[in-house]
C-alpha cells in the first residue's frame, strides 16, 4: 500500500458540522453499527452538561476537509466524587487503513491532559498492547454475570426510582441519578435504615440477544452484593434476571459467572474510576 498523502492532513476537534461524516466514517470501522446508530449517539453526548472548554464530541483526522480518522471523548465532571474530577471516556477510535499510520497523532492529541482521568471500557483485544503502550494501565479484568434474585435480600430495605422529573434524593449523586434516568437508564435508590444507596442500571443485550442490565454506577460493588437480593427481585419483575457488573474475579455472595474474555477496562490520569462507576460511558449514549 502506498503511503498516504500528507499535505493538508491535521487534526481538530469534531464539530457539529461534521457529524454526519463522521457517523459515515464510524459505520465504516465499526459494520454492525450503522449511521444512524452514531449520529443518534454523538448528538446525545451534546445534550448535557460538560467541563469548561473540553472537545464536546471529540477529535478527527482531516485530510483536505475529509475525516479520515476520529476518536469520541466523552467528558464528565464527576461532582459525586470526593474531591470532584474531570474524566473523559475515549469510545470509538477508528483511522481509515490508508491512513494508520497517523493514528498516534489523533491519540496523542485526545489525551495530552495529565490533569483529566483518560478510561477505555471497551478495547479489542487486539488493541489491548496499544492501549498499554499509550500509558493506559488496567483496572478492571473481567465481567460477571449474576443472578441476584438468588441472593437472600436484606430486610426492611425499600427501592425508590429516581426520574428526571423527581424531588431532590438528597445526595450527592442526585443530578447524576436524574441526567442518566432522561437518557434511559433506570436509576434507583435503597433505602435502609436512614440511609440511601444509590444504583443506576442500563438495558444490555449479551451478544445482542440476550435482554439483561449493565451496572452502571454503584458506590461500591459491596453495595450492590449487599443489596442484590432487592435489587434482583426488583428487576426480576421487570422481565431481566440477569445483570452484568465489571469484577476482578468472582464475588463471594453473588450467584453468577465470572468471565476475563471480555470486559477489560484501562485508564490513565489522577483517578482510576471504581468497579461499578460507568457513569458517563458510550454505553449510555450510544446503546440505551
Amino acid at each position: 500500500m502506498s503511503s498516504p498523502p500528507v499535505a493538508g492532513l491535521r487534526c481538530r476537534r469534531i464539530t457539529e458540522a461534521d457529524l454526519p461524516a463522521v457517523a459515515e466514517l464510524l459505520s465504516r470501522g465499526f459494520r454492525l453499527r450503522p449511521k444512524p446508530y452514531w449520529l443518534r449517539g454523538l448528538r446525545r453526548q451534546a445534550d448535557r452538561p460538560t467541563p469548561e472548554g473540553v472537545p464536546l464530541y471529540g477529535y478527527l483526522l482531516d485530510n483536505g476537509g475529509t475525516p479520515v480518522g476520529a476518536v469520541l471523548l466523552i467528558y464528565s465532571s464527576a461532582t459525586w466524587e470526593n474531591p470532584p474530577t474531570v474524566r473523559c471516556n475515549l469510545s470509538s477510535w477508528y483511522v481509515e487503513p490508508k491512513y494508520r499510520t497517523f493514528g498516534s497523532m489523533l491519540i496523542a492529541t485526545a489525551i495530552k491532559d495529565r490533569s483529566v482521568t483518560y478510561f477505555n471500557v471497551s478495547p479489542a483485544p487486539s488493541t489491548w498492547p496499544i492501549v498499554e503502550a499509550q500509558g493506559f494501565v488496567m483496572y478492571c479484568r473481567g465481567e460477571l454475570f449474576a443472578l441476584p434474585a438468588l441472593t437472600t435480600p436484606v430486610e426492611g430495605a425499600a427501592i425508590r426510582i429516581v426520574t428526571e422529573a423527581s424531588q431532590s434524593t438528597g445526595l450527592p449523586e442526585n443530578d447524576l441519578l436524574a441526567q442518566h434516568a432522561r437518557f434511559g437508564c433506570l436509576s434507583l435508590v435503597v433505602e435502609h435504615r436512614g440511609e440511601s444507596h444509590p444504583f443506576i442500571f442500563q438495558k444490555y443485550r449479551v451478544k445482542r440477544l440476550l435482554p439483561t442490565y449493565r451496572l452502571i454506577y454503584c458506590r461500591d460493588t459491596a453495595e450492590f452484593v449487599r443489596f442484590a437480593g432487592n435489587l434482583g427481585r426488583f428487576l426480576l419483575k421487570r422481565g431481566k434476571p440477569l445483570v452484568v457488573l465489571d469484577a476482578n474475579g468472582p464475588l463471594p455472595g453473588l450467584v453468577g459467572y465470572y468471565t476475563e474474555r471480555r470486559g477489560r477496562k484501562y485508564a490513565r490520569g489522577p483517578h482510576v474510576p471504581k468497579l461499578g462507576d460507568l457513569a458517563f460511558s458510550e454505553g449510555v449514549f450510544f446503546d440505551t
